[in-house]
């Protein structure tokens, strides 16, 4: 799924995608520190709606397309990110989310923790990711 309908801009050190989430809860979809990017947590939802409910690896690709989208608006690239940190609500989805993340990141192979978790923020999300990036 492309998510091209998530416009990223950046405003000095922030970066915003306009999601419903940022605003409510009054954070940045990234901060850009020196040579660092550091994303929020992603889930799949794209103008407010929650894609590909009920499928864990789906809703991954589609979170880390959104954190990469951001890191990109922060100056860094996908082979600048050195850490994924990524929540799942049940623990069969782990190695959904594992095939999402080797695929993304295949060659690049950043640290990487994963947490299972009660829930997110809505019931639909299965899956959340946060990335850093660091220019090297």
């Amino acid at each position: 799924m492309s998510v091209g309908s998530v416009s990223m801009h950046r405003s000095g050190p922030r970066v915003f995608s306009g999601g419903v989430w940022e605003e409510k809860y009054g954070y940045a979809r990234a901060v850009v520190v020196g040579d660092r990017v550091i994303v929020s947590g992603c889930t799949a939802t794209v103008d407010g709606e929650v894609h590909h409910i009920g499928d864990a690896y789906q809703q991954s690709l589609t979170a880390l397309e959104i954190a990469l989208e951001a890191v990109l608006t922060g100056g860094l690239t996908r082979e600048d990110v050195v850490m994924v940190r990524y929540y799942v609500v049940e623990q069969r989805h782990f190695d959904l989310v594992g095939r999402a993340l080797a695929e993304v990141f295949a060659s690049v192979r950043p640290a990487c923790t994963g947490v299972r978790v009660a829930g997110l923020v809505d019931p639909r999300m299965l899956v959340e990711i946060e990335i850093e990036a660091l220019r090297a």
